[in-house]
């Protein structure tokens, strides 16, 4: 495939081609253009077989060089970074990966998501540590203007990246929401990316060296709610964590947002006095202490009103929330809304809505849903940018013509709606519309409608349903750790002058749980081997290489020649005294082994040779003698 970058007039920076080793360009910082590709264009393609840096692509810091049909970032200390390609709202970033090398097991690379061209904070990066598998192998993180790190989102990733194995990561990015695929699986989302007005990509190594290959770059629709491959079904709480906190309230809220939901979904209706306020009921008689139509109560009234006791001694006091208090808590420490309009008479009492949620700067992460295909039609001459939902109890006869009459994201039916033609969920795909089934609560319900390939499940169990989808992806199979001692060779005959390095080759096992050891003592790959203090004979190199599925384990014998070179070595390192050392290259020369090994020995009791060396040098010299003795 020819390397190339897709572009149009207007469409990328102005930057500058250059071939060989790049480590700083010195050009004015460009901000990076929006583009107009339509969805499905793939903007930015590149495989590096060309041999130089793609035009465009802007070395920031750090040593980024074109190698073997490979991008290679070096960062011997500290983040070092690369930017390229165009602003983008809607897209799905892509490349294969692979540690060349790295300082230690913590040490990362990352896809730039929103970084402005000269790499100036704040920026927004997808880490992926070597060290894969531990509780923040895979990160969404955040460059803050004061240089420091706010880390929002954290995971495991089910085997370690390691060093010498490609990897496959993806980005899938809509708006302020992001999903991280490792090898084609959803680790985690995201629903909190600060997005710039010009921010553009970037590739970023730490403490590493790592090589990129097919880097590709794919505009997608802004439909952020279609479910991609290899992702599970999202989560969205039912009036929050309903069944464990009481319905419609800042507890259920809470709950569902730490039960890990992708979004919080909550009934709204007007007060007496038009303020809107999280209700399910046409009335407040069956969650709050009070009775009454809401529409009759004024806000004085409703605030007053106990909405918790019913549900538990322990959410006492617990009071009926407006939408903005909502929407101001979900702005500030994460979440986004599936907003259910449940009842409003006219246009005006649905503006009053969705005047609110443009007070509290939400319009990117409210989703509007509803039974009432009124309510969705003023939605959409209101604020045509909010996504929107039909929730229906019956399928109509063409869900994917009234998809396309409302405008709908989303087609949203009961669970035993669906169940009459599941069929429908693969036609609203093909139409680009998601499918978001309600109100599914046990396990076997979800196996059977993710079977069904929804998109969204709406559950009362939120943090079940997190959990369902957990075990789900750890129930997948994982391929087996692989291991071999690759140095010093097994069968390898050794002498004193030489130090091999230990190395080992290792797949599927986190790098930080490999153990190497060296004849039962621990070693470090990489590390040479002192053969100078090594007994002659047969020693054994042994790797235990751990992941996500079990151990695997290799040995390696090598073996420690006694020869008169390799003698000569240890008397030379030895450390003895100058007449010591001469003393013993003298009875070496002549061939006296038995008389070299009993001075070696007198030597270490007197001090004049070290202890240590001492046994070595005699041992040598007696297996010497005994080699002579049977020729």
């Amino acid at each position: 495939m020819t390397s190339q970058t897709k572009s149009a007039p207007g469409r990328f920076a102005t930057a500058l081609a250059a071939a060989g080793s790049l480590t700083l360009l010195s050009l004015a910082p460009a901000a990076h253009a929006e583009t107009t590709a339509e969805p499905g264009d793939v903007v930015v393609s590149e495989n590096f077989d060309s041999g130089s840096m793609p035009a465009g692509w802007r070395a920031v810091d750090g040593d980024w060089q074109v190698e073997d049909g490979r991008l290679v970032g070096t960062a011997a200390s500290g983040t070092k970074k690369l930017t390229f390609g165009p602003h983008l709202k809607d897209y799905r970033f892509e490349a294969t990966a692979r540690f060349e090398r790295v300082n230690e097991a913590t040490r990362w690379f990352a896809l730039g998501l929103d970084v402005p061209a000269s790499g100036a904070t704040p920026w927004w990066i997808a880490t992926l540590r070597s060290g894969s598998t531990a509780s923040n192998g895979v990160e969404f993180a955040q460059l803050t203007p004061a240089g420091a790190w706010n880390v929002t989102n954290t995971a495991s990733a089910p085997s370690a990246a390691a060093t010498g194995r490609d990897v496959k990561v993806r980005i899938e990015v809509h708006g302020h929401q992001a999903a991280w695929f490792l090898d084609g699986k959803q680790l985690m989302k995201t629903n909190q990316l600060q997005r710039s007005a010009d921010g553009g990509l970037a590739l970023v190594v730490n403490g590493a060296r790592v090589s990129f290959d097919d880097v590709k770059v794919t505009a997608l629709g802004p439909n952020g709610h279609l479910r991609p491959e290899g992702a599970p079904v999202t989560v969205i709480a039912h009036r929050g964590a309903s069944s464990a906190a009481p319905e419609n309230t800042m507890y259920a809220q809470e709950v569902g947002r730490r039960a890990g939901a992708d979004l919080i979904e909550n009934d709204v209706q007007l007060s007496k006095d038009g303020v809107p306020y999280l209700m399910h009921d046409n009335t407040v008689d069956r969650t709050t202490d009070g009775t009454g139509d809401i529409t009759t109560l004024t806000s004085a009234q409703l605030d007053r009103l106990d909405a918790g006791s019913w549900f538990a001694p322990s959410f006492a006091g617990a009071r009926v929330p407006t939408l903005a208090r909502q929407l101001a808590d979900l702005r500030t420490r994460g979440g986004d809304l599936l907003l259910e309009v449940k009842r409003a008479h006219s246009r005006e009492e649905v503006a009053a809505m969705i005047d609110v949620v443009r007070a509290e700067r939400m319009t990117d992460r409210v989703f509007v849903q509803s039974f009432s295909r009124d309510h969705l039609r003023w939605v959409h001459e209101l604020a045509p940018e909010l996504p929107l939902g039909l929730l229906v109890g019956t399928l109509d006869a063409d869900p994917v013509a009234v998809a396309e009459e409302l405008h709908l994201s989303s087609y949203n039916p009961s669970g035993g709606a669906l169940d009459t033609r599941p069929g429908i969920v693969a036609d609203l795909h093909e139409a680009g519309v998601a499918t978001m089934v309600w109100t599914i609560d046990s396990a076997a319900q979800w196996k059977r409608y993710d079977g069904y390939g929804v998109d969204a499940v709406i559950t009362n169990r939120p943090a079940e349903l997190v959990g369902w989808n957990q075990a789900r992806a750890q129930g997948e199979t994982v391929p087996a750790p692989t291991a071999a001692v690759t140095s010093p060779a097994d069968g390898a005959v050794l002498d004193r002058a030489q130090r091999p390095v230990v190395a080992v080759d290792t797949e599927h096992a986190d790098a930080a749980k490999t153990e190497i050891t060296v004849d039962g003592r621990p070693h470090k790959a990489g590390e040479a081997l002192d053969l100078t203090r090594l007994t002659a004979g047969e020693h054994t190199v042994r790797v235990t290489a751990t992941g996500a599925s079990g151990s695997a384990v290799a040995t390696a014998t090598f073996t420690v020649g006694a020869d008169r070179a390799g003698l000569g070595h240890l008397i030379l390192t030895s450390g003895g005294t100058p007449q010591t050392v001469a003393d013993l290259l003298g009875r070496l020369a002549r061939g006296k082994y038995d008389q070299l090994a009993n001075a070696a020995v007198k030597a270490g009791r007197t001090g004049d040779l070290p202890a240590g060396a001492a046994e070595l040098i005699a041992a040598d010299a007696r297996q010497l003698q005994q080699d002579a003795d049977t020729r």
